[in-house]
């Protein structure tokens, strides 16, 4: 196995499915799925989901005549809920599972605690940090490249909606966009590519985990990257 710990970045977006908000049932039991066939061989999974299926900090404060913290709450308050539905997903495929909130919520979830989140991981159970990093101004990548940092993980999978990597420019607009293979951490930055923000990416960087971007539909994805196959794109 390629890489023992990971740690897996899922937008919110994906969640959405066929629906037009909310949490639809076939990508959780997918993306459950998935996570399940990896861990079954072993590996160490953490994971960070966005909150974009159900509220966007940025996009829907303005809307609502809200400053853009209280946006960036009511979104942590978002990705808790999504990671509630996955743990419960896990759960009923026998998996093992905690989520651990940035925000304190005592009744749902554990408060986050490091050494606590790794040796969960230790113990075979997967670890959902929700809540982001609590606090506003920073999106979900940079929580997920700051939780990969503080469990050691060995590479961050960042599961993309309908795209299987890096291009060139974005490839629902411009169709002679080029795939990457592989890219540089300061590449993504220099040229601007919207794959991740640039704080998450630097992060990585100063931490040497390199990131996998990959199409989160891809069947056997998760377990393809850990067992070295080249799928997606590697930056490094």
């Amino acid at each position: 196995m390629k890489y023992k710990r990971i740690l897996l970045k899922i937008s919110g977006e994906a969640l959405l499915g066929s629906q037009q908000f909310g949490i639809d049932q076939e990508p959780v039991k997918m993306i459950s799925n998935e996570i399940k066939k990896v861990t079954d061989e072993g590996a160490q999974v953490a994971v960070v989901v966005g909150g974009g299926n159900i509220f966007r900090g940025m996009k829907n404060s303005a809307k609502l005549g809200m400053d853009q913290a209280s946006g960036d709450y009511v979104g942590m308050l978002a990705t808790v809920m999504n990671a509630i539905a996955l743990q419960c997903a896990l759960n009923q495929l026998g998996v093992s599972c905690r989520v651990q909130s940035a925000i304190t919520m005592n009744q749902i979830a554990e408060p986050y605690i490091r050494h606590r989140a790794i040796r969960h991981l230790e113990k075979g159970r997967v670890v959902i940090f929700a809540a982001g990093t609590g606090n506003p101004f920073f999106t979900t990548d940079t929580a997920a490249a700051l939780r990969a940092s503080e469990i050691n993980a060995e590479a961050m999978l960042m599961a993309k909606n309908g795209v299987d990597g890096v291009y060139t420019d974005d490839p629902a607009v411009n169709p002679n966009a080029k795939k990457l293979d592989n890219i540089g951490y300061d590449d993504i930055i220099k040229n601007g590519l919207k794959v991740m923000d640039t704080a998450a990416c630097a992060l990585c960087k100063q931490n040497k985990i390199p990131i996998v971007v990959f199409d989160f539909k891809k069947e056997n994805g998760i377990k393809d990257i850990l067992n070295g196959k080249e799928i997606g794109t590697y930056i490094g």
